[in-house]
């Protein structure tokens, strides 16, 4: 499983922010079992870089999985040796856009104006993260996609629900990063599992 291949099929990436390495590979099976191959575990949480290795272990060729909240050239360096295969930012900065497309992993930065999304393109960026999405909602992204790149895929991250991903499809979103309702500390695995199903059928009612 590769990034590109995640945005042609099912582009949903659960963000794991406080996943712990003791559970972490029961929650990704979970969600691939439901159908959500990537994987973002934010470096904010408790020993992210050794989930991110147990996961990558478990699931290589599976599932897709990297680092979120991502600040420095340095954090990107130990997201690859942990076996990150992609760098997402809550910010745009060339430093780490250059650093992550130097140490061959995929780039998603975060941007919320048109001078970060092009200075993210310029800098290497592979795609774009419109965070937080809920508070620029559709009607920017619409507006923004006239002028950005077509080849450059936004991802809505923030506020997104089963319910409204149609909205931010018909505005040109490629795909979402959902958090906090998807997972919680101390979920259960069935439940998220539950919650993952839920947004995968919504990714579906929203092609329609």
């Amino acid at each position: 499983m590769t990034w590109t291949r995640l945005l042609d099929t099912l582009p949903i990436i659960a963000i794991l922010r406080g996943l712990t390495p003791g559970e972490a590979v029961a929650i990704a099976a979970a969600l691939e079992t439901a159908g959500v191959l990537g994987l973002e575990v934010p470096l904010n949480s408790p020993e992210p870089l050794e989930s991110i290795r147990r996961i990558r272990e478990a699931f290589d060729g599976r599932l897709v999985v990297g680092a979120g909240t991502v600040l420095t050239v340095d954090e990107v360096s130990a997201v690859q040796a942990a076996g990150g295969q992609f760098i997402v930012s809550p910010n745009t900065d060339p430093a780490v856009i250059r650093a992550t497309k130097a140490a061959g992993l995929y780039s998603a930065p975060g941007f919320f104006t048109p001078t970060e999304a092009f200075s993210a393109l310029a800098s290497g960026a592979d795609a774009l993260k419109l965070f937080p999405a809920d508070v620029a909602g559709p009607a920017a992204l619409k507006a923004m996609k006239a002028v950005l790149p077509p080849s450059a895929p936004v991802i809505a991250v923030g506020g997104v629900d089963p319910a409204t991903m149609g909205g931010w499809r018909a505005a040109g979103a490629a795909g979402f990063g959902v958090g906090s309702a998807l997972y919680q500390p101390g979920l259960p695995p069935a439940d998220v599992e539950a919650r993952a199903r839920r947004f995968v059928d919504g990714w579906a009612r929203s092609a329609s």
